[in-house]
C-alpha cells in the first residue's frame, strides 16, 4: 500500500544515483531505497521504511508547509502501523496527512494526501470512507495509478467484487509489473480461480527483485499452498519469505498455521508466540487460543482470548474496527448474540464481503437462528472463494436444517480443500461427515443420518424436534456484487458524485478523517 500511495509524491528525479567522486555511482542508502520502492509501487523493507520516516520527520520540522513531504510521512506512518500492528501510528498518520492538506488542498493537486487518507481508512477497516476518498481522487485523476490499490482494498472490504475487478484491471493497465501481478493474483484467489492465482503469484515471485517485494510474493505463495491443504509447501514458502526479508512478519503466523496442520505442535506454538510478540494482531491470539484449546490446555487458551479482547479494545481507541475478529471469537467461545449484533452493524455499514457474510451466518447459527444464518453462509459460498471454513460452516448449518445432501457435499468440500483447516473445526467436520454416513448408491443423497443404537432395554429414542424460530425472519440479505465472468469485460460502476473532501458523517466513516 505504501508504494502505491507514496509514489504520488516522490519524483523519479530524486532517485538518480550520485557520483561518489571516483566515477562510480553511489550506492543508494535506505531512504533512497524506500523512495525507489515507492516510485515502483512496491513495498519497502521495514528498516528502509524506518529510515524514510526519520528523514521526513527531520525535514518537516524545518519545512512545516512542505505538503508532499507531509503526505509521504503520513502514508509511511500508515504502512509502518499496518506492518508492525502498532495502531498508535495511525493517529500520527492522520495528523500528518491533514497538515499536508492544510498546506496544499487536494483540489489544488494534493491528491496524494487524499490517497493517503484512503489507505488510512482501509487500515482502520473503514472501507466506505476509503472508497469515498479514493473515488474523489479517481474522479479528478482517472489515470493516477496510485489510487487504484486503495480502491481495490476498499471495494474488496465492501464485498463489491465487480468494482474490485474493474479497479484491478485498470491498475494492471496503468502500472505493469510485479505490483499488478500481485493484485491480479489476489483477485483470482478471491474469486476461487486457484490455478490462475497460483500461476500469477509464481510469476510475481519470479519477477520480483527487491527483498521486501520478493518476500511478500513468497508469502502469498505460502498462503495459497496452505489453502490448498499443502502445509509442507506452505512452510517452505513462509521460510523462504522470512529468509528473504526478516521483516515479513506475517509469514511467522502463516508458518505457525502450517506447522499446526502438520501436527508439529511444539513448533507451531513457538511460531505463534513469536508472531504475537513481533506482530500482535488479535487474529493471531484467536488462532493460538484455539490451538491451545484443541490440546486441552484451556487455561492457556483463556489467556490468549483475554489478550484478544485487550488488543481489540486498544485498537478501537486508535480508530481501528476489529469487529470481525471479535465476532468470530464471540460466536465460538463467548456470546453468539453479541457476535450477531457486531456483524449486523458491519452489514448495515455496507461491509458485505464474503468474510463478513460467512461470520454472520455462523454467528446466527450459533445463536439458534440457523435458517436466517443459512442465507448469509450461502452468500459467502456464492462469491466463489475456496475457503474450507466457509464450506464447513455452510455444511453444519444445512445439517442442522436437515438438508443432508448439500450438507454432506459442503462438509466433504471443507475436508477435501484443506483437511487441517482448523485445529478445532476440522475434527468436527469429519465427525459430522461420519454421522451423516454415505448416501445410498444411486439415491438422491438426502437420506438423514442413522440414529444411534438404542440402549437395552430402553426403547429407541425419538429424534429431537427442531426449535421454533424465536423471531420473525428478517428480510433476505442483499448479496454482494458477484464477480464478472473472466471472458467478459468488467465494467466499473458509475461512482456516486463525491464532494471534494468526503464527509465523515457516514456511520462507517466515523473513525476516519
Amino acid at each position: 500500500a505504501f508504494g502505491a500511495v507514496a509514489a504520488g509524491v516522490l519524483l523519479a528525479g530524486a532517485l538518480v544515483a550520485v557520483d561518489d567522486g571516483d566515477g562510480r555511482p553511489k550506492e543508494p542508502g535506505p531512504v533512497e531505497r524506500a523512495e525507489a520502492a515507492a516510485t515502483a509501487g512496491s513495498p519497502a523493507s521495514l528498516s528502509d521504511l524506518t529510515a524514510l520516516i526519520g528523514d521526513r520527520q527531520k525535514w518537516v520540522e524545518s519545512h512545516p508547509k512542505d505538503a508532499p513531504s507531509l503526505a509521504t510521512l503520513g502514508t509511511a506512518y500508515v504502512e509502518w502501523a499496518r506492518r508492525s500492528a502498532d495502531t498508535a501510528y495511525y493517529a500520527r498518520a492522520e495528523q500528518a496527512l491533514k497538515r499536508s492538506l492544510e498546506a496544499q488542498p487536494g483540489e489544488r493537486g494534493n491528491g496524494a494526501a487524499w490517497v493517503g487518507l484512503a489507505a488510512l481508512a482501509n487500515a482502520r477497516h473503514d472501507f466506505l470512507a476509503a472508497k469515498r476518498w479514493g473515488e474523489t481522487v479517481k474522479k479528478q485523476q482517472p489515470k493516477a495509478w496510485s489510487v487504484y490499490p486503495v480502491l481495490i482494498d476498499a471495494y474488496t472490504g465492501l464485498g463489491d467484487q465487480k468494482a474490485a475487478t474493474a479497479a484491478t484491471e485498470k491498475f494492471s493497465e496503468l502500472r505493469k509489473g510485479v505490483p499488478a501481478l500481485a493484485r491480479t493474483a489476489d483477485l483470482y484467489r478471491g474469486n476461487g480461480w486457484r490455478e490462475d492465482a497460483l500461476a500469477t503469484a509464481r510469476e510475481a515471485a519470479d519477477r520480483a527483485t527487491q527483498p521486501a517485494e520478493k518476500a511478500e510474493a513468497l508469502h502469498r505463495l505460502g498462503e495459497l499452498a496452505r489453502e490448498r491443504g499443502e502445509p509442507e509447501e506452505a512452510v517452505a514458502q513462509f521460510d523462504a519469505a522470512l529468509r528473504t526479508d526478516s521483516g515479513q512478519l506475517a509469514s511467522l503466523a502463516g508458518r505457525a498455521r502450517a506447522l499446526a496442520a502438520l501436527d508439529r505442535t511444539d513448533e507451531a506454538l513457538a511460531a505463534y508466540q513469536s508472531a504475537l510478540e513481533k506482530l500482535p494482531r488479535p487474529q493471531y491470539a484467536l488462532e493460538l487460543g484455539e490451538l491451545y484449546e484443541s490440546l486441552g490446555l484451556d487455561g492457556d487458551a483463556r489467556t490468549q482470548y483475554a489478550k484478544l479482547r485487550e488488543m481489540v479494545a486498544a485498537a478501537k481507541k486508535d480508530g481501528v474496527d476489529e469487529s470481525l475478529v471479535l465476532a468470530r471469537f464471540e460466536a465460538d467461545h463467548g456470546d453468539p448474540e453479541a457476535a450477531v449484533e457486531l456483524l449486523r452493524a458491519q452489514w448495515r455499514g455496507q461491509h458485505r464481503s464474503a468474510a463478513v457474510a460467512d461470520a454472520l451466518g455462523w454467528a446466527l447459527h450459533r445463536a439458534g437462528k440457523s435458517e436466517e444464518g443459512l442465507e448469509y453462509a450461502q452468500l459467502a459460498a456464492d462469491t466463489g472463494v475456496r475457503n474450507a471454513s466457509y464450506a464447513y460452516h455452510l455444511g453444519v448449518i444445512q445439517r442442522e436444517l436437515a438438508d443432508y445432501g448439500p450438507a454432506r457435499r459442503n462438509l466433504e468440500q471443507a475436508v477435501r480443500t484443506d483437511p487441517a483447516f482448523s485445529p478445532l473445526a476440522a475434527p468436527l467436520a469429519r465427525e459430522a461427515l461420519d454421522a451423516l454416513g454415505e448416501p445410498p448408491p444411486g439415491g438422491p443423497g438426502e437420506t438423514p443420518p442413522s440414529p444411534p443404537p438404542a440402549p437395552e432395554p430402553e426403547p429407541e429414542p425419538k429424534p429431537a424436534k427442531k426449535p421454533e424460530q424465536e423471531r420473525k425472519q428478517e428480510k433476505k440479505p442483499e448479496a454482494p456484487a458477484p464477480a464478472p465472468s473472466r471472458t467478459a469485460a468488467a465494467k466499473s460502476p458509475s461512482p456516486t458524485p463525491s464532494p471534494s473532501a468526503p464527509s465523515s458523517a457516514s456511520p462507517s466513516a466515523s473513525k476516519s478523517p
